[in-house]
């Protein structure tokens, strides 16, 4: 068998600028580019397959007619040859088909989407895939909008666990480093704490905190409060009568009935207090409940409603304004949270002796002591904040929030906290404790089961729901976010003090890199 080196090169040129096209053909329809407009590898990517397609077809053409005699075996050899180029023309064409067929789909349904006849929130149950379903919705913005998503990231997300749960309608997901502070000693126990931030030395501030606080022998924290709160508004003809059902809920003889009442949304839902406020005809209800490992508004708001019709057969004129009233106060700031508390109520402490003041801090004791005075009190109270006594413990409750799976609004009264400095032991070591009334935070539901989230959750040993002390897990990861805002406090402060704040964020904050060229 004589093969033609020519034939081979042809065949091969051939099949590589299909290829090629047919990519190209499919980029330009998922990108809404004019098929007709053509760049200078296309153009020549053309000619070369119109060019291989006459040489092919002069070749068969011209054996066709002439028919060259071969040997029997040379005969079935080069029936063979032709067999095998065959197939694999043959597979050539059905995966180009296939794809053809795939994209026509997926075009019939972005125009769909584009036109407004498939409403986008529909994706996923009309497809039953969630990817195709994002990949087609994302599409679909980008004709709409003229906008570009490049640099959005799709592949690499699991979209099934997001679904009726996390997230509606996804067109791709948000990259956000995740650094490591730590380790850091609290309660005997070390751990390494996962900070989710796009702040440059925010982490290398904590960290710095965290070896201070370790190489002085730990912080030590307290659980003060543990209680997630719910508070309905209900309105009654008369202030009256909606004071009688305001001394009917703080009758200790009724809360056993109300609790029972209550506890049935779920056998982790415990009632532990009704508080309530009244405004004219408008009564406040704030229950507040402990909810287990789970951060518990959605369990917590079950047994207010259950209370709630449960009280309407014994007030029959109340009237069911909303099941959120604004007194709970959820994803705002508020005094009542500040002064009751909401979620976890923690205090976390430790000393810092000086020998580590001075060599990790690179500060004194007595300035430490009179900028928190000055900055986190007095400058705080002049400018009327409400539970921001401190030096910014929301980056750190924000940082550890979105790495761990928690709501990143309820940042805002998680937040709540007021930094002290004292100096102890004759003037030469330093007392420093955060206290912070408000930290709402769960190791189940919500964000806290995506794999990323849920693998820091296990870094910290508090993952998912405790199996031995129901509520345990959620309180640790409490304890930390204080224990990590302490370390935070104390490292920025001393910055502060020291004057270095600005060189360090010069220094970690700052890129040097020309991205331009990217994009």
């Amino acid at each position: 068998m004589v093969v033609d080196t020519r034939n081979v090169v042809f065949f091969t040129v051939f099949f590589f600028v299909v290829h090629y096209l047919l990519i190209r053909w499919r980029e330009k329809i998922r990108n809404s580019t004019p098929i007709h407009v053509v760049t200078v590898s296309e153009m020549a990517a053309i000619i070369t397959f119109v060019g291989s397609c006459i040489y092919l077809l002069l070749y068969f053409g011209t054996t066709l007619v002439h028919h060259t005699h071969f040997s029997d075996d040379e005969e079935a050899e080069e029936t063979k040859n032709h067999s095998a180029i065959g197939c694999k023309f043959d597979v050539l064409l059905t995966h180009a088909e296939k794809k053809e067929t795939t994209t026509g789909e997926d075009e019939e349904v972005i125009q769909a989407v584009v036109s407004g006849k498939t409403p986008s929130y529909l994706l996923e149950s009309k497809l039953g895939d969630c990817k195709r379903a994002v990949f087609i919705r994302r599409v679909a913005l980008e004709r709409i909008t003229g906008k570009s998503l490049e640099g959005l990231p799709v592949d690499g997300f699991d979209y099934e666990s997001i679904l009726g749960q996390c997230c509606e309608m996804p067109v791709g997901y948000v990259q956000i480093p995740v650094g490591i502070a730590g380790p850091l000693l609290l309660d005997g126990m070390e751990f390494s704490v996962p900070m989710a931030t796009t702040e440059g030395c925010l982490v290398a501030s904590t960290n710095r905190g965290c070896k201070a606080i370790y190489v002085s022998g730990g912080a030590t924290s307290v659980l003060l409060k543990d209680g997630m709160t719910r508070a309905p508004i209900v309105r009654f003809a008369t202030a009256k009568r909606a004071a009688d059902l305001k001394f009917f809920l703080e009758e200790p003889l009724n809360f056993q009935n109300l609790a029972s009442v209550f506890d049935r949304s779920s056998r982790f839902a415990k009632l532990r207090k009704i508080q309530c406020a009244i405004a004219g005809r408008n009564l406040y209800i704030r229950f507040t409940c402990s909810t287990g490992d789970a951060m518990g508004m959605n369990m917590v708001s079950k047994g207010v409603q259950n209370v709630l019709e449960y009280l309407q057969a014994n007030f029959p004129d109340m009237d069911v304004i909303g099941i959120s009233g604004n007194y709970c106060s959820d994803k705002k700031p508020a005094a009542v949270n500040w002064i009751e508390g909401r979620g976890k109520s923690v205090v976390c402490e430790a000393i810092i002796t000086e020998d580590v003041v001075k060599k990790v801090l690179k500060t004194t004791v007595a300035s430490l002591v009179e900028l928190n005075m000055l900055k986190n009190l007095t400058g705080s109270a002049m400018a009327g904040a409400l539970g921001g006594f401190n030096a910014h413990a929301s980056n750190i409750v924000s940082a550890v929030f979105l790495a761990t799976g928690q709501d990143p609004a309820q940042n805002i009264e998680s937040s709540h906290c007021i930094t002290m400095m004292e100096a102890v032991n004759g003037g030469r070591d330093l007392h420093v404790s955060v206290t912070m009334p408000s930290i709402e935070v769960g190791t189940v539901g919500g964000g806290t089961q995506l794999a990323s989230q849920s693998a820091c959750l296990n870094l910290l040993g508090v993952k998912g729901a405790n199996k031995e002390w129901a509520g345990s897990n959620a309180r640790q990861l409490a304890k930390v976010v204080a224990a990590a805002v302490l370390a935070g406090e104390l490292s920025l402060m001393s910055a502060i003090a020291a004057g270095q704040l600005v060189k360090s964020h010069m220094k970690y904050n700052r890129s040097n890199k020309d991205i331009s060229a990217k994009f």
